[in-house]
Formats: structure tokens, sequence, C-alpha cells
């Protein structure tokens, strides 16, 4: 089930709501959990079982480790706690792409491939993984207790706001509103309007850009002209970040309805300087988790510089692997963490002297180049793609679309560098953090109807469109 369709915008939601606000406090995480199975058990029926069992077996895991004073035997509870949830993880998303290369390689030597049924993939295994890692390390270091009752730990991790596409929520940042939630009818509006800011964003700009997307790379991109190829990358830019963001936004929303303040996941990532500073503001949770929980463990910056790069190598291309079992996420997780290597190296202070706006244009290209890999799967195709970006050939300057491509394409543009200004900024931490005065409540009540109105007008003429990020 996803948040952009008739059966969770028309159905899903509003029993779910009726059912949650007319519930007890003591009752609304039992009201959670009951749908968040029917949510995810809507979509992926053949694992809700593999993922109920996972994560009832880490909760005693955890409730072991936590017991027990002898550090060999906490070590081992906590690896077997890591090694549920990463082997669950490496059989469904990496069999395929493990068989397959290691048929490649022994088939130089001449030997049998091997056969193997392909696994499907269920949806969002890499985001609720990550999250009950979080939880399994975080409780072995003594950030948190574990918690006591079965039925939270479920609701912590199945909680179906963010169980596909996250945001990865550490446990630590919640552990109150688990437990113990305040509402509050600002609270309530503030989160319908930001669902319906990320619904729009998805449904009117994403997936209006993203079809004529699909159609352009759909073309032969050896004889696509230089114009056309800058054109066609921008666009998958501008729907990358407007479907995941907008999915970003929904959950947000959907927990500060619920009383949960889960954390941001974006910050106007293509207003960076620097891939630095990219890495800060774009899939934060995700950054922050393998900051916490591969780069420091690794060294961090607390070594030799030869370690540092090394160290920001290995995260970035287990960052591409984690995104799909394809060599163009390798290639993807190099490439970015080629730059941040490089930054680290002095290209930074460059950065500096040339001033921001020409730093945040070249991020901006850098970042598009990777991107170009990262949507383009066949590597030769992608190089390919690559190739016309830097051919200089505009035998054509622009390509043949709607005009509400290109008008979504500009809004998208828009607002994505629109925060470089101060009223820009000042714009949009109105919009999504302060509390409304009266006018301004009746002001957002209205536009969150008419927006809502006009995406469920698009899902209808449109049809069904998968969020991006629930591939991974």
């Amino acid at each position: 089930m996803v948040f952009s369709s008739n059966v969770f915008l028309l159905y899903f939601l509003p029993v779910f709501l009726i059912s949650y606000f007319a519930c007890p406090k003591r009752f609304r995480n039992y009201v959670i959990l009951l749908f968040s199975i029917v949510f995810y058990g809507y979509g992926a029926p053949d694992f809700i079982l593999w993922l109920l069992g996972s994560t009832i077996a880490n909760f005693f895991l955890v409730k072991l480790m936590h017991k027990t004073e002898k550090k060999p035997l906490k070590k081992l509870y906590c690896g077997l706690a890591i090694s549920v949830s990463l082997g669950l993880l490496v059989y469904y998303k990496y069999a395929n792409f493990l068989i397959d290369n290691l048929n490649a390689l022994t088939g130089v030597f001449g030997a049998n491939p091997i056969r193997m049924a392909k696994v499907l993939l269920p949806i969002g295994i890499s985001f609720f993984t990550f999250q009950s890692i979080t939880y399994v390390i975080d409780t072995y270091r003594g950030h948190n207790a574990p918690m006591e009752k079965l039925s939270d730990y479920i609701v912590y991790i199945m909680m179906f706001p963010q169980l596909i596409a996250g945001p990865i929520v550490r446990y630590c940042d919640i552990e109150g509103e688990i437990r113990h939630r305040q509402y509050s009818s600002a609270d309530c509006l503030q989160g319908l309007f930001r669902f319906v800011i990320g619904l729009s964003k998805k449904v009117l700009v994403a997936d209006v850009i993203g079809a004529q997307v699909d159609q352009l790379l759909a073309t032969p991109l050896a004889l696509m002209d230089t114009g056309t190829a800058w054109i066609t990358i921008m666009a998958y830019t501008m729907q990358l970040y407007f479907d995941f963001a907008g999915y970003s936004d929904m959950a947000i929303g959907l927990g500060r309805i619920m009383g949960f303040h889960f954390p941001e996941n974006f910050d106007n990532p293509y207003n960076s300087a620097s891939i630095t500073e990219f890495w800060r503001r774009w899939h934060m949770t995700l950054g922050a988790f393998m900051r916490n929980y591969l780069y420091i463990p690794l060294g961090g910056n607390r070594c030799s510089k030869r370690r540092m790069y090394f160290n920001l190598w290995v995260v970035f291309l287990l960052s591409g692997l984690w995104h799909g079992a394809s060599w163009n996420f390798v290639v993807w997780g190099a490439w970015h963490g080629l730059w941040l290597v490089l930054e680290r190296m002095g290209l930074k202070k460059f950065y500096e002297r040339i001033g921001k706006a020409p730093s945040v244009v070249i991020t901006f290209i850098i970042a598009m180049v990777g991107w170009a890999v990262f949507r383009i799967e066949d590597l030769g195709e992608a190089f390919t793609f690559i190739s016309r970006l830097f051919a200089f050939d505009f035998s054509t300057f622009g390509i043949k679309a709607d005009a509400q491509f290109y008008t979504m394409l500009i809004i998208a543009l828009v607002f994505s560098f629109i925060t470089l200004f101060p009223f820009g900024k000042k714009l949009q931490d109105t919009i999504y953090f302060k509390e409304y005065s009266v006018a301004g409540t009746i002001v957002a009540w209205v536009l969150a109807m008419f927006m809502l109105f006009f995406c469920i007008a698009a899902i209808n003429a449109v049809g069904f469109s998968p969020f991006i990020y629930f591939r991974f």
C-alpha cells in the first residue's frame, strides 16, 4: 500500500484516524500495531510473517543482552540480534546479485552456473533493518534501556508512516513518545498540512516530471544531444528529490498527527556548496546511521589521513550497495566517496575562494552526474549518457514535451533553490515549523483541502505510481 493511492487516502487513512482517536490513549499503540500489520501485509503478504518473526526474535535477544553481566555473552547476543536482521537483508536483497556475479566469475573457468530461483525484494527491507540495528547497538552501548513490552517494540519497528522508506528513527529519539504522547490540535493541523505538502510533491511534481524522464531515457541514449541530456538529468534530479522528500514529508506529517516527532530527512540538499555539505542535507537519517554505526567505529577522522580517506570510501561504497544490489549503485557510491576525499585533500579551500554561488552550481552538477549512474542500471548505457552531457552537441535546444512538464520542472527548480535567499528560508520555516495564528489556521485548512483534492484527482487521472525509494 502506498500513500499516493486511493486505497490509502480514501479508505485506510480515514478508518485509521477515526479508530486511533476514538480509542482511549492506553490502547492507541495497539491500533497502530494492527493497522501497520494490515498496511504492510496489503503490499507484501508473503513477507509479513518473516518481518514479525525477526522483530520478535530481536526483542528477546536484546532483552537477554541487557540482562547479562558477562561481556563476551553480551557481545554474542548483540551479534545474534544484528545477524537476524542482516541475514534477511542479505538473502532477500543480495542473493540474486551474489549468485549472478559468482556465476560470471566461475563461468570464466568453464564452471556450470548455480541455479537459484529469483528472490523477490520485500518493500522497505533496508529501512526497517537499519532501524532495528540502531536499537540493538544503542541498547548495547547503554544509550537506552530495552523496551518492556513486545507490542511497543513492534510498533517502533513497523509503524506504518515510516516503515517503507524512512526516515530511519532511532529509538532514543522517540523513546518517551512510544509510551506517552502529547496531542494538540496545532500538531494535528501541522501534521496534516505537512502530509498534503508531501503528497503534492509526489503526485503533482515528481510524477509529472518522472513520466517524461521515463520516455526520454527509453530512447537511444547514444543519439541524444547535449541539451536534451542535461534537461533529462535535471528533470530526474528533481523527480528523485521531490519523490523521496515528498514521502518523508508525508511520514513526518502522519507521525505528527499521531503525536510523534520524527527527525527531518532533508534540508534543501541542492543548496549545498560541497558534496560534504550535500550529505549533511540529503537523506539525513541514513547519513547519521552511516556516521554513527560505521564511519566512527572504523575510526572516523580521528586517525591518519590515509585511514580517514579509506573510511570514507568504505562508507560510501557500502552506502551505494545499500541502495541496490547492482554495480551502478556501487559506482555511484564510489563517485560520491571520491569527491568527499578530494574535498578533504584541498578542494574545499577552492570552493571557499570562489564563493557560495559557483560552489553550489559545481556541487549540483556533480550530484546530477552521479544521479545518471544511479538511474541507469546498465553501466555502459550510463557512461554513454554521461558522455552525451559533455559532447557539446546542441543540435536542439529543448525537448518536445507538454507545458505541464516544463511548468513542474521550473516549479521544482524554484523551490529547490529558493531557500538560498533569506525570504525563501523564512517562507519555508513558516510553512513547516511555526505554529499558525487563527487566520493562518484557516488558510492552512483551506490550502490543505484544496491540494488534497487536486492530488486525488491527479491520482485518478494517472493511476498507480510507486515511490522510487520503495525498491530500497
